[in-house]
């Protein structure tokens, strides 16, 4: 009743905003003025992947359109952890309750970028996808740049993919894969192929890893596996007053309490699917230690993976756990990359970690994993989170990464490059989409390759360019 009631809302202020509009009401873009846009998406939460995809799409379009040119906003659900975060960019603060905020800030812009991954998808929050489509939304109805850029689009429950059908089919939104484009054409919303932006995030230098690596216990000889591990059963999220109501009055649903009107998926199906995930991976890692001589670290790459990493740790003897809550972006992509091996249900810890090709095993709760090690031509090393022989195969995984590394990092390696190409021409498209909207933007001239329409890269991607381009 709640996502309804959400729904309802956001539908009606974009109606409103659409009247105002033709009303002559609204911010104006015209010639000398700085471009304003603003990234809508779930920042805020330290969740790693996250805030570095939209730390590069950052990167990349202030870099296309010209910093001069520009003046760029980032919503964000809590400024002390974002704190240092999207460098030059005004940081607004999202609230629980979005509608009124999104009525308020979006007209206040020329256009809205749409960040979040998941996209248009109701597998992990009604909530979210409403926030998306609303901002989108608000910007199309006032004529303005409405681009989703790098999101995804899956399963979407009846009330969501009306509301996307009929909001968003004057945005442009570019999408990480085929999948997605073709759930959205079906609802007449514009796509182009594009894929994530996380490919030239640039974290701390490697020996800043290292060292992490040594103070938590790593003699710096073994071999690095680390897990980055997620409860795949808590989601989705929805928002209730019943539920908000009880755990005010009682403390009833604390344990699935996420913040606000929001509560996680819970129930006893739910428990059992959870500690099946939860010992599986740990007995396939207490497995695979005892046939190798490696250092075992959990890593947390979203706040709430610390509860899954914790239990997991405890299973293996208090194995060291590193989160996103004490490290930054920049600080735990620095200990992923510094890692020999990894074991991940976090799609971005896997594509963060590549750069640096260390050799990666999946186990996916969605597509995005799975898309990735197809991709890749990793199938052999992809896993679902409910497979009844998750401890088995996530063993035999761990035995190729230990044993095939070459032929690993090779694919890992192409792949990339792919995505950087890719991505580069995900600026192309967006650079023409500004065009469409504002012919008198001052956009660069002349022929320009397609590392140029990348951000600035550091010294192991261009490596990188220079053996597999």
């Amino acid at each position: 009743m709640m996502d309804f009631t959400l729904q309802a809302w956001v539908s009606s202020i974009i109606q409103r905003k659409r009247a105002s509009w033709m009303l002559g009401k609204g911010e104006r873009w015209g010639p000398g003025k700085k471009l304003k846009l603003l990234f809508a998406g779930y920042n805020g939460a330290r969740n790693m992947g996250s805030d570095a995809r939209v730390e590069e799409m950052i990167r990349q379009l202030r870099h296309i359109l010209g910093a001069q040119n520009v003046d760029f906003s980032v919503m964000s659900q809590n400024f002390q952890l974002t704190d240092g975060y999207f460098n030059d960019t005004r940081q607004v603060h999202l609230p629980d309750i979005f509608p009124p905020f999104l009525a308020r800030e979006v007209p206040q812009h020329h256009g809205v970028v749409a960040c979040e991954g998941s996209m248009f998808k109701s597998k992990f929050a009604n909530a979210l996808t409403t926030m998306m489509i609303g901002s989108l939304g608000i910007a199309a109805a006032e004529n303005k740049l409405s681009v989703g850029y790098g999101g995804e689009a899956g399963h979407m429950d009846p009330p969501i993919r009306k509301m996307c059908a009929r909001f968003c089919k004057n945005s442009l939104v570019i999408t990480r894969n085929e999948e997605s484009r073709t759930v959205l054409r079906e609802l007449g919303v514009p796509t182009e192929l594009g894929t994530d932006t996380a490919w030239t995030f640039q974290p701390l230098p490697m020996e800043y890893g290292r060292r992490v690596l040594r103070e938590v216990g790593w003699d710096g000889t073994k071999p690095v596996l680390v897990v980055c591990p997620v409860n795949p059963f808590e989601w989705p999220v929805r928002a209730s007053i019943g539920k908000l109501v009880a755990n005010k009055l009682s403390g009833a649903y604390k344990e699935s309490h996420y913040r606000g009107p929001y509560f996680h998926n819970s129930g006893p199906e739910a428990d059992r699917k959870y500690e099946h995930y939860i010992s599986s991976i740990a007995n396939a890692v207490a497995a695979f230690r005892q046939r190798h001589d490696i250092f075992v670290v959990m890593a947390a790459t979203e706040r709430l993976d610390a509860r899954p990493a914790l239990k997991i740790s405890g299973r293996l003897g208090g194995v060291p756990l590193l989160s996103s809550d004490e490290y930054t972006m920049y600080e735990i992509v620095s200990i992923l990359r510094a890692c020999h091996l990894m074991a991940s249900s976090r799609y971005h810890g896997i594509v963060t970690s590549m750069p640096a090709l260390v050799p990666s095993c999946g186990i996916t709760m969605d597509e995005r994993i799975r898309n990735l090690m197809r991709e890749r031509g990793h199938e052999d090393l992809l896993m679902t989170v409910d497979d009844p022989d998750l401890e088995s195969n996530l063993l035999g995984a761990l035995e190729k990464l230990a044993t095939e590394g070459e032929r690993i990092a090779d694919g890992i390696a192409r792949t990339v490059i792919k995505n950087l190409k890719v991505m580069a021409r995900m600026g192309v498209y967006f650079e023409e989409d500004v065009q469409r909207h504002y012919p008198e933007f001052p956009t660069r001239k002349g022929q320009w390759s397609w590392e140029d329409y990348l951000p600035p890269m550091d010294a192991g991607l261009h490596r990188l360019i220079g053996m597999y381009s």
